[in-house]
């Protein structure tokens, strides 16, 4: 754990987080929801431990990572309705450079100017344009239900 890194500090706490914080867990991975984003369902899928670089996962990290990527995107489908999830990784934001996986429910209803990378403009919006707090809480709940209810993960 990196004490300077915010990822690392959610996981020294993880007890006292909110859902929408530990979503879902499991020796190598949390699912948080996105704290700053207009797009309700925005998931992000954070390694328990500090790693800044993707070449840095061990072999049992790596083993669930596409599995993950593939039950989040499927449980996305369920709660959300949307028809297909896009997923990134970065890790260049300031005190976010620890390894983190966005998956992004995409909408039927997205605006094309709003597709593809341009969709990470609903990220870091100002609080007025933010998905509601009980919003995501629901979300989390749907979410939760649904991972912690199947084997597969």
């Amino acid at each position: 754990m990196t004490p300077e890194c915010y990822t690392c500090s959610q996981e020294a706490r993880l007890d006292g987080l909110p859902l929408s914080e530990r979503i879902a867990f499991d020796e190598h991975w949390r699912v948080a929801h996105a704290f700053d984003t207009a797009l309700p369902g925005w998931l992000v899928l954070l390694p328990r431990r500090h790693v800044t670089a993707v070449h840095e996962l061990t072999d049992a990290e790596a083993t669930t990572l596409g599995t993950w990527q593939v039950q989040l995107s499927r449980a996305l489908r369920d709660v959300t309705g949307c028809i297909k999830t896009y997923v990134a990784q970065f890790a260049e934001v300031e005190g976010f450079s620890h390894v983190h996986f966005h998956v992004v429910p995409r909408m039927a209803d997205l605006p094309q100017e709003l597709r593809g990378p341009r969709v990470f403009e609903l990220l870091r919006r100002p609080a007025q344009q933010r998905v509601a707090a009980d919003r995501v809480d629901g979300i989390a709940r749907s979410l939760h239900t649904r991972l912690t209810s199947s084997s597969e993960v």
